[in-house]
């Protein structure tokens, strides 16, 4: 099992301490002893730290940060986004970490059960599916496997970030009914496409025509009447492809729906039993 932590324990942070211009120790308050003179800064650290702060900074989107985000960050890029003396723990944690789940579980951008457990007696979240689940502890911890578990790590760093702002989530954020889902999304797009494909081969067409009976003495005419024609088969076959596509991904997704509503208990790889998380399961 995988065993991860968002938060709860950090790399040492970066020695800030002051120094006197002659190497002699100075007070608390950064002052130097005995000749007057004025305080100086080991600055180099500091600076390194902010200038990494302002490249992570720029570098990735906070907004929408996710696990291709989070695979990619360095030790270092992860401790200067997130600093670990302004995480969010404990049972506030664990209630921003809901309402973001729930508002993702509502955009369909995280695909599983919410649920809410218990282990040494406190309340931890619980989200599984049938390829994975993953367990988050009011520390930031989060222990699981699978893809669940990649989906809730990030979202988990984002609700410990106290300057992250958790949506609200709607009444109905629930896994849809299988019935529900659509046989497929963007239509409009496919009818754009295919109104464009419908005016090359006309224009085409009448390239074509427009040769043959005028008896015109070019090659440009046909020449770009069967450009014209050979684009419009090609966006046909495009948006047919495409619907195909997306009939066979609506399809996985209700399958995927079915098999969740129709299991009468969580998946065996879930260690849960009666609402109670099955530590030593967990720790394997």
């Amino acid at each position: 099992m995988e065993d991860t932590s968002t938060g709860s324990e950090s790399e040492p942070r970066p020695d800030r301490s002051r120094d006197t211009p002659d190497g002699d120790e100075g007070s608390p308050g950064g002052e130097t002893s005995g000749n007057g003179g004025e305080p100086t800064v080991e600055g180099g650290a500091a600076d390194d730290l902010d200038e990494l702060r302002r490249r992570v900074e720029e570098e990735y989107d906070f907004d929408d940060f996710g696990p291709s985000d989070m695979a990619k960050m360095s030790a270092e890029e992860w401790d200067a986004a997130f600093d670990p003396d302004s995480w969010i723990t404990g049972d506030r944690l664990l209630e921003r970490a809901e309402a973001e789940l729930k508002s993702r579980v509502a955009r369909r951008e995280v695909f599983g059960v919410l649920e809410r457990v218990r282990a040494d007696g406190e309340e931890r979240i619980l989200v599984y599916s049938d390829e994975g689940y993953a367990i988050v502890r009011p520390t930031g911890e989060v222990a699981g496997q699978g893809t669940v578990l990649r989906d809730i790590e990030p979202i988990v760093a984002l609700a410990a970030m106290e300057s992250y702002d958790v949506p609200e989530p709607p009444d109905d954020w629930s896994l849809p009914h299988p019935d529900t889902v659509p046989q497929g999304s963007g239509e409009f797009g496919n009818l754009m496409v295919q109104v464009i494909a419908v005016v090359q081969v006309l224009a085409g067409a009448a390239l074509l025509v427009a040769t043959f009976l005028t008896d015109l003495d070019t090659i440009v005419a046909p020449a770009m009447g069967i450009v014209f024609l050979l684009v419009g088969l090609f966006l046909f076959v495009m948006v047919a492809n495409a619907r195909l596509s997306d009939r066979f991904r609506s399809e996985e997704y209700r399958e995927r729906l079915r098999a969740l509503r129709e299991a009468k208990e969580r998946p065996d790889f879930v260690p849960v039993e009666g609402g109670v998380v099955d530590e030593e399961q967990l720790d394997e």
